[in-house]
């Protein structure tokens, strides 16, 4: 069942949750063997490993699908997800499963490395007339991530009006992505932008219920580029990255499929290019053609 990238672009995040959520009751009761079916279906998809101890998780989001399609049974909703012409309910369905935790600056000292680096490329850019930098944030989630990067590089650019710079973010959830691209953010999420940022990059806006919300300016909405996209399905686009941000998002698969997705990246780097992962997450063990920078940071 091959579901296709699509790709949304903006106006001019991932850790997954896979914990159980509380207060979801049925009195359906979700076999073993429709559970295995299940699972194995979603790591055919996007390797997500829905091991035994998920199941509480996906009964729970399965009775959401439920109320919201009228499906009767685990059962019917499965052969329908599963049927051809019914790609839009199996997205909601990996949605439902993959929900998506971040804030902006999010593992501090990625920025802080990104901050170093920076200078030096660009003169390398400069001095050998290829004045394009681009940056991938995979695993964008709700767009915390793509903004803080868009931050971090554009005092960089002052005085340089040579250099093209361009984020592409994708994320496997719409519903993540539907977010991303609106860059509303409420005063809690806003609160972790450093005032500086804050003030020169956002709008303050009041919601129906008279609260602050804070929504992306334009001049960081124009670098970038949403799009929806499997990393496991094969990769849309042709172009190199200096910088590739994949954090927090392979801890959710098995071996097999870590080490297909580094070698996919790897592919996807400029030479001298620089892969970051979480900090929870690690190469040690896959192989790979990347070097050891320091610690959650490979180059090509």
């Amino acid at each position: 069942m091959g579901r296709g990238a699509r790709y949304l672009r903006a106006d001019p995040t991932r850790g997954v949750n896979l914990e159980p959520e509380q207060n979801e009751e049925s009195n359906m009761n979700l076999t073993d063997e429709l559970f295995q079916r299940y699972s194995d279906l979603v790591y055919q998809e996007c390797g997500i490993n829905l091991h035994e101890g998920k199941k509480a998780l996906l009964q729970a989001r399965l009775n959401k699908r439920l109320r919201a399609t009228g499906f009767a049974s685990y059962e019917q909703y499965y052969e329908h997800i599963t049927s051809p012409g019914n790609s839009g309910e199996f997205i909601h369905f990996l949605d439902s499963i993959s929900t998506n935790l971040t804030y902006f600056f999010r593992e501090s000292q990625h920025f802080d490395f990104l901050n170093k680096r920076l200078p030096e490329l660009l003169e390398t850019k400069i001095k050998e007339k290829n004045p394009k930098l681009r940056i991938w944030s995979a695993g964008c989630s709700t767009g915390e991530e793509p903004y803080s990067i868009a931050m971090c590089v554009i005092p960089h650019l002052e005085g340089l009006p040579r250099i093209d710079f361009r984020i592409l973010a994708t994320d496997i959830s719409t519903h993540a992505l539907n977010t991303a691209m609106r860059g509303i953010y409420s005063e809690e999420k806003a609160g972790k932008v450093p005032e500086a940022f804050r003030s020169q990059h956002f709008r303050t806006l009041k919601n129906h219920n008279g609260r602050r919300e804070f929504e992306v300016a334009s001049a960081l909405r124009d670098r970038i580029t949403f799009g929806r996209l499997n990393l496991k399905d094969p990769f849309p686009f042709k172009g190199l990255f200096d910088f590739i941000f994949c954090r927090n998002v392979m801890i959710y698969f098995d071996k097999k499929t870590q080490e297909m997705i580094v070698h996919k990246l790897a592919r996807y780097l400029s030479p001298g290019g620089y892969l970051l992962v979480g900090h929870s997450e690690s190469l040690m063990g896959l192989s790979h053609s990347l070097r050891y920078v320091c610690p959650a940071v490979y180059r090509k």
